[in-house]
């Protein structure tokens, strides 16, 4: 593919950039340009131009006007520059669908870079150094981490450039510096929403240059941007000052965060100049503004680079199959209309450029839009040039490149030049952020002051007081006649600046002379706007406040809560009374009943069914309420458990909603969340009810849907945080996959769970089957996919509160049952069984026993537990089935469980009665080898403590399978005096052992008084005593005294954790 024409979607030097390298690849260039735009330099750098309704930078943001002006030009490809419209993928797709080829990335790397929270989401994924942060975080979360983490950094979750960034250094300054970072991303970039992440006070800025041709994705240099003032980066430097290893690791991760990219990519890291620990910053999909250093140490032209990648050529066609070496150093300075003063703060500077003559000379490059008669005002960004120098060696390059800032001339307005030489004479090799904003008041003092030739000189007006411009900036609106009467604090006029708007009031009253600007005009810093004539106004001295009315709501708040009203059980009455029909509650009762009062926080209310090519918006408001999907974070047992154990993260599918299908937004709902999930590990709720994949969204580019990253991303949750699905109703396909996923899964009598529902059966030719004849709840039990069987969604919300409680933590409370009663719990006939379950209730905390899977395994108790309300595991033999005999079910049931457990840091208390695994030819046939087996591996690689008490029967491989696979691997092993061991089973070992002395027994009488003797002899020697005193077990204790000897291990193993280990399992 290659191109005819292209549009350039931006203003200013890069858009002349841009230009220069369309012209030499042989494309015809466009240029647009708002109204109060038309003499900038981009307009007559390209080949034709076209004016866009509208002034500032509002112009350069409306996507539609833009897209119709390329269209209207027959371009085939349209370049977004940087900043503006760069990283918006609503621009990006809607070339795609004018049939214009973005020159850029995907609107998918577009979405997942620029929401900075899922760009971290991403980097964890793909195993880079994170700063430690949160997820999207309101004001309350943001104290927290404070409290937690100290000094943070608050930051926009989309955009970047520097806004809606702030470092808070004190608790004091945090709801100050919260609003101010809220309202600047707001306005930046449309979303509000914020993250933090811990302040790295003393950090170096690094970044890597990325290009992809949407399979390789190759690094092709770094640049150093430490020196910055706000934020915002000042003097760049490539290569960095880095030793090689580092800049291996950074180029390694870089790449692997972006795997499958296309076009121009940097990634950003943070540098701690103590330990040189490097950490994740973010991913900026777009051509960035200091790319010129590398291209003069690599040769490389990326722009140019940016046309090749979107026509389709690979990195192998363009020759980088590795990275170019860098030669030399090159830096670069940003020349902006602004100054630096004394306490670090930066002023605009406005004017009409009355001089302008760059430097030149050896290793200078000048990429600039500047000329003599340009008016800067605060319409726009400040960047007038960057001057870039190229040396042999650093100290080189900054000889050059001081040498050029000081025959650069430009006057009429003040410039950053001078700054930037106090910087390059000041910096040391490898600054800090922070080093301008700790030097400012040393850097201004060296600056030299504005002379006599530059001072502006105003209009005035003999016996008026000027009311003056505090800033420079665009007039928006002037409030005030000549002739009116204004009173002090009365305001006059709206200013606006870096995409704000400033009130200027009168600060004494009096009658308006003459307006000395006029809406659009761009004023500078003490401009007058206003004259007045002093006058004593009767009444009131100044304009007073309205009166508050602290329950008014306005418009805009008002039509937000309508909006909000649809998704409210209320406003759906006939879908609730379907609910009460099948005797369910409604999606909303279900996550009311699960989190604690006033505390959910829902994410993605608003969204509706992606079917407006099918349906109305009002329409889909009205009957696809938050798309089928409920989804936020509340507290859950907050009465019992501290804020940040109660956190939770709750979802539920709304089954009056499409059926809870799984649909295009719900999955992105789900995605988002699952972000914020893995960032803060957040424990899960989810209620799975649903049919599955929904193949009736129309407004989506996708074919089969199966690159949605839902499943996996909620399967690498698993072991990280405890996942609980309840299933009511019916439970189909990718609903039932969430299930599936789950650690857990609660589902009531009347539920229906399977992988494929009626449709899907039918469709595949396998039959004609009614939804409640699969997957039907009795059998989900029965063959262990149910963990806990409950009667009604209200039974299994309280049983999820409960399950969620062993995660969260220790109770302060307790009751414990009279430990006595253990002594008689095993029959004095040893060959009596009894109820393992009454047992188990009298030995832990009372109610504190919660079964799972107690369908499937009859002979394996696996349940969670409590002793003095410290959360534990438990398995347990049963005699009623088999004798105790572990099966091949059975060994399963305990293996997942004890996975559960070590994944979670639970501790295990194991109760071991049985006679060993399952043996004979049915047993064989059932792959016992290998299904046993995993009872080994997950014993052996439990890193939580395991305490074995054995009640009766201690016999061969299951009862070292019980016990972790020896003897000599729980904490303790100790057995009450109903304990007996064996190699094997007594009867067995006898048949076995005195085979022959049997036989020559022939006395069938007599042979049975042998046999009897026999195995009298063997049970004296493995008695509990004996094992003790051979010291194969560590104790025989009073059963009466377990919970101590629980305790007292408990306590012993505090701190105890062994790494994780690779594991393969055996079946």
């Amino acid at each position: 593919m290659s191109f005819t024409r292209v549009l350039i979607a931006n203003r200013g030097e890069i858009a002349v950039r841009i230009a220069r390298a369309a012209a030499e690849a042989g494309i015809e260039s466009v240029a647009v340009f708002a109204t109060d735009d038309a003499g900038n330099p981009h307009v007559a750098a390209a080949d034709r131009a076209v004016a866009l309704s509208g002034a500032g930078a509002r112009a350069y943001l409306d996507i539609p006007a833009i897209v119709a002006a390329a269209r209207a030009e027959a371009c085939d490809a349209l370049h977004p520059g940087y900043g503006f419209l760069s990283e918006n993928p609503a621009l990006a797709r809607a070339c795609a669908d004018a049939g214009i080829v973005f020159i850029g990335p995907s609107p998918e790397h577009l979405e997942v870079f620029g929401d900075k929270a899922a760009a971290r989401a991403l980097a964890a994924e793909r195993s880079a150094p994170l700063i430690p942060g949160t997820g999207a975080l309101d004001l309350d979360a943001a104290r927290a981490f404070q409290a937690e983490h100290g000094a943070i950094m608050l930051k926009a979750r989309a955009g970047g450039g520097g806004r809606g960034m702030r470092a808070v250094l004190d608790p004091g300054e945090l709801d100050a510096a919260y609003a101010a970072c809220e309202r600047e991303a707001l306005a930046a970039f449309g979303d509000g929403g914020l993250y933090a992440e811990t302040l790295l006070t003393h950090a170096r800025h690094i970044e890597v240059q990325i290009v992809g041709d949407g399979i390789h994705a190759l690094a092709v240099g770094d640049r150093d941007c430490s020196l910055q003032r706000r934020n915002q980066k000042l003097v760049e430097i490539a290569p960095a000052v880095l030793p090689d290893l580092a800049r291996a690791e950074l180029w390694r991760h870089a790449e692997a965060l972006c795997a499958g990219y296309q076009g121009l990519a940097t990634v950003e890291f943070l540098l701690d100049a103590e330990t040189g620990e490097a950490f994740f910053l973010e991913v900026n999909p777009r051509l960035q503004v200091e790319h010129t250093v590398t291209e003069e140490v690599t040769g490389l032209d990326l722009v140019r680079l940016q046309f090749d990648l979107a026509a389709g050529a690979s990195l192998e066609r363009l020759g980088l199959t590795a990275a170019p070496p860098a030669s030399g150093v090159a830096i670069q300075a940003r020349v902006n209309a602004e100054t630096l003063t004394a306490d670090g703060q930066v002023k605009p500077s406005s004017g009409t450029i009355s001089a302008w003559s760059p430097p030149g000379g050896p290793g200078v490059r000048i990429d600039a839009a500047g000329a003599v008669g340009l008016v800067v005002g605060g319409a726009y960004d400040s960047l007038l040039a960057k001057v870039i120098a190229r040396g042999r060696t650093a100290t080189e390059a900054t000889a050059r490149l001081d040498r050029a800032l000081a025959e650069f001339t430009i006057g009429g307005v003040a410039t950053t030049a001078p700054l930037v030489r106090a910087i390059l004479a000041a910096a040391p090799e490898a600054p800090t952020t922070r080093f301008i904003e700790d030097h400012a008041a040393v850097l201004a003092a060296g600056l030299p002051s504005t002379s006599e030739g530059d001072a502006r000189i105003f209009e005035t007006l003999d016996g008026a007081i000027a009311v003056a411009a505090p800033l420079s900036a665009t007039v928006g609106s002037i409030a005030v006649a000549e002739g009116d009467l204004v009173r002090p604090g009365q305001a006059l006029a709206v200013l606006e600046a870096m995409k704000m708007e400033h009130l200027v009031h009168a600060e004494r009253g009096g009658r308006v002379l003459k307006i000395a600007a006029a809406p659009g005009a761009n004023v500078a810093e003490g401009q007058p706007l206003v004259f007045l004539e002093p006058v004593e106004l009767e009444g009131a001295d100044t304009v007073e406040a309205a009166a508050e009315d602290l329950d008014a709501i306005r418009p805009d708040l008002a039509e937000v809560i309508a909006r909000h009203r649809f998704t409210l059980d209320e406003a759906r009455p006939d879908a609730v009374a379907k609910r009460r029909k099948t005797g369910h509650r409604t999606a909303r009762e279900n996550i009311d009943d699960l989190v604690d009062p006033g505390s959910f926080l829902e994410y993605g209310a608003l969204a509706i069914a992606a079917q407006k090519r099918r349906r109305s918006t009002d329409d889909l408001i009205a009957s696809t309420p938050a798309d089928g999907l409920i989804t936020g974070i509340g507290t859950v047992n907050g009465g019992l458990f501290p804020p940040d154990k109660a956190r939770t993260a709750a979802l539920a599918y709304d089954f009056t909603v499409l059926a809870g299908t799984q649909g295009a937004m719900n999955h992105k709902k789900s995605d988002r969340l699952m972000a914020v999930i893995a960032d803060q590990r957040l424990p899960v709720v989810w209620f799975a009810e649903g049919g599955g994949g929904r193949p009736g969204d129309t407004d989506t580019t996708a074919v089969a849907g199966l690159d949605v990253p839902t499943f996996r991303s909620f399967a690498q949750l698993s072991g990280l945080v405890p996942k609980i699905a309840i299933v009511a109703g019916r439970c189909f396909a990718g609903n039932a996959a969430i299930a599936g996923l789950s650690e857990m899964i609660i589902a009531t009598r009347d539920s229906n769970l399977g992988m494929g529902g009626p449709a899907m059966i039918a469709g595949g030719g396998l039959g004609v089957f009614r939804p409640e004849e699969i997957g039907p709840s009795a059998h989900q039990w029965r063959n262990g996919v149910i963990d806990i069987l409950a009667d009604d969604e209200a039974q299994a919300t309280r049983l999820a509160k409960q399950a969620l409680s062993y995660f969260q933590g220790s109770l302060t409370s307790w009751t414990v049952p009279d430990q006595r009663r253990l002594r008689g719990a095993i029959p004095e006939n040893r060959l009596r069984v009894y109820d393992v379950r009454a047992l188990i209730k009298g030995l832990v905390d009372e109610d504190s026993f919660l079964e799972l899977r107690g369908g499937f395994a009859a002979g394996m108790v696996t349940g969670l537990i409590r002793i003095e309300g410290r959360p534990m595991g438990l398995i347990a033999n049963d005699p009623r089935h088999l004798g105790g005999a572990i099966d091949c079910e059975g060994a399963e049931k305990a293996a997942r469980f004890l996975q559960l457990c070590d994944a979670f840091a639970l501790p295990v208390v194991s109760l071991c009665d049985t006679p060993g695994f399952m043996v004979g030819p049915a047993s064989e046939d059932a792959a016992a080898v290998r299904r046993v087996s995993r009872q080994f591996i997950a014993g052996a690689k439990l890193r939580s403590p395991l305490f074995t008490v054995v009640t009766r029967k201690g016999y061969g491989l299951g009862a070292q399978a019980m016990a972790g696979g020896s003897f000599h691997s729980p904490a303790f092993i100790a057995a009450w005096p109903t304990g007996e061991f064996g190699g094997m089973g007594l009867e067995g070992a006898v048949q076995l052992g005195y085979r022959k002395e049997l036989e020559a027994e022939t006395d069938p009488v007599k042979q049975k008084a042998l046999y009897d003797q026999l195995v009298a002899r063997l049970y004296a020697a493995g008695k509990a005593t004996s094992m003790a005193a051979a010291l194969e077990i560590d104790a025989v204790i009073d059963p009466a005294d377990t919970r101590r000897w629980i305790m007292g291990g408990l306590d012993a193993a505090v701190g105890m954790s062994r790494p994780w280990e690779v594991r393969v399992d055996s079946f």
